[in-house]
């Protein structure tokens, strides 16, 4: 028994041993938790400063740039408040400048308006008067020459017409006066603006070409052997070659231009070789020929360029480049053409309209030339027909067609090519007119005003610049002598063809002759 009570006892002594142990341990953990925990709150209340100081800092930085931006803002909105005051400031000067031109509109309206209220009243009062003189002249003619009321009407009516006409002679005379003197200011200003900024030199070109020979023993190698050499290069060519007793020169003749200038070239590359036979001239020839489609084709593109007129057509270019070698009444046509194209550019933008397309109008508008020995036909005719086919715009077909008023002109183009063309044509020098159609212009001239009735002679003087006419003074009155001055320079206008103006004076001379015996 006293085993069994010992481990009891100690049974139980490891039991209450046990329990001990496990309190003093969970005292141990408790103090050990409670330590971490103080320890935990701690770091986590100085991790709470931390956190309170870094957003104390974020706030105050962000508050300092919102300030900043607060304030930028606000500046900016001054700054265009001001700005709208100035506009606004600015708005009310113009309207209060504005105001003040109405109102003075408004006097000048309110005058005007008063001065026609004082003419209305006027010409009424005046038309009275009239009415009652009228009236006072039938009853004094009714009295004074006891004619009927439909007699003293026809009478009066007559003399009216008479008033009337040598009125509204003077009227119409005045009238034109003004707007010739308008037109002559305005046309005056063009035309010497468009002269004073071109300067074209123009080269006369005949039918005939000489070329400069070393000696005169080379004429015997261009002839060779019976001719030879001569009838080789004459084949070849298509042009005449003339050799006489003219020293140091040979002379080539031909009427188209192209082929003449490929002889020249041909028989100075010949010369100067010195190797002349029939298979080295058409050697020469043929090459000059090649070298000279590359020299009109550069030459088109050359004056197209100094015209800056662009988008030109492969044949248009070639053309234009032919044209160098073309001459009318002595005047070279490409230089004619180039100047036309400067004085339609410079016109039309004096007149305010598309100075480009008036110079490709000019440039154009004597195109038909380079085809009218291919073709029949009037190059106008042929140069509009090229213009179609290349898709040029219908003011530059328009104003080829129409540069000789031989179709109707469409456009202000057409017309200040017209104007160009006379302008370059009737220029002192430019071209050269033949005796023979100098004498029918002046003929022309003189029968248009003998046609008339009344007219006793006329003269035409000045190179055809003045026509001068005398009318029978007990045949025409002054009046009807101003109507036939008119009529006479209308029908000039219309039936003659002719570079600058013609000036018509008539003169009605009234003489009386007495003698004293």
């Amino acid at each position: 028994m006293s085993a069994e009570l010992l481990g009891i006892i100690l049974f139980i002594v490891g039991v209450v041993v046990g329990l001990i142990v496990r309190h003093v341990y969970a005292i141990i953990k408790k103090n050990s938790a409670e330590n971490e925990a103080r320890e935990i709150i701690r770091l986590g209340r100085e991790e709470a400063e931390n956190l309170r100081k870094e957003a104390d800092v974020r706030s105050k930085a962000e508050l300092l740039a919102a300030r900043e931006k607060l304030e930028n803002d606000i500046k900016s909105e001054r700054n265009e408040i001001k700005q709208q005051e100035k506009r606004l400031v600015k708005r009310e000067d113009n309207l209060d400048r504005k105001s003040e031109a109405l109102e003075e509109k408004e006097a000048q309206v309110r005058s005007l308006e008063e001065r026609l209220e004082a003419k209305s009243q006027e010409l009424t009062a005046r038309e009275q008067e009239i009415g009652s003189l009228v009236q006072q002249q039938k009853d004094k003619l009714h009295e004074i020459s006891h004619l009927s009321v439909e007699e003293a009407r026809q009478e009066v009516l007559a003399r009216t017409t008479d008033e009337l006409d040598h009125e509204i002679a003077v009227l119409v005379e005045r009238a034109n006066a003004r707007a010739k003197e308008m037109a002559e200011d305005n046309a005056r200003k063009y035309i010497s603006t468009a002269i004073n900024r071109l300067a074209v030199d123009y080269t006369t070109e005949h039918v005939v070409s000489t070329v400069e020979l070393p000696s005169d023993e080379m004429k015997g190698r261009i002839i060779g052997r019976e001719g030879r050499n001569i009838r080789a290069f004459e084949n070849a060519t298509g042009v005449d070659v003339i050799v006489d007793d003219t020293p140091g020169v040979v002379v080539l003749s031909g009427f188209e231009p192209i082929r003449r200038e490929i002889a020249v070239r041909s028989m100075k590359k010949l010369v100067a070789d010195g190797r002349i036979h029939p298979s080295r001239i058409e050697e020469v020839v043929q090459k000059t020929r090649d070298e000279m489609k590359k020299v009109v084709e550069e030459t088109g593109k050359a004056v197209a360029l100094e015209l800056d007129v662009r988008n030109l057509k492969p044949r248009e270019v070639m053309l234009l480049g032919r044209l160098k070698f073309r001459t009318s009444y002595g005047q070279n046509v490409l230089d004619h053409s180039r100047e036309v194209g400067f004085l339609s550019g410079i016109i039309a933008a004096e007149m305010g309209l598309d100075e480009m397309l008036a110079r490709r109008c000019g440039l154009l508008h004597d195109i038909g030339k380079a085809v009218d020995h291919e073709e029949e036909g009037a190059h106008p005719e042929l140069g509009g027909e090229v213009a179609k086919r290349c898709g040029e715009p219908e003011e530059v077909v328009n104003a080829i067609v129409a540069h000789h008023s031989d179709a109707a002109a469409d456009s202000l183009y057409a017309t200040i090519v017209q104007a160009a063309d006379a302008m370059s044509a009737c220029r002192p020098g430019a071209r050269r007119e033949t005796l023979e159609k100098y004498v029918k212009r002046l003929e022309r001239l003189e029968a248009i005003s003998n046609s008339y009735t009344g007219v006793e002679r006329s003269f035409a003087i000045q190179a055809g610049r003045e026509l001068r006419v005398i009318v029978k003074a007990d045949k025409i009155t002054d009046s009807e002598a101003s109507r036939m001055c008119r009529d006479i320079a209308k029908q000039i206008e219309t039936e003659l063809t002719y570079p600058g103006e013609v000036k018509v004076t008539l003169v009605r001379e009234f003489r009386i002759t007495e003698y004293a015996r």
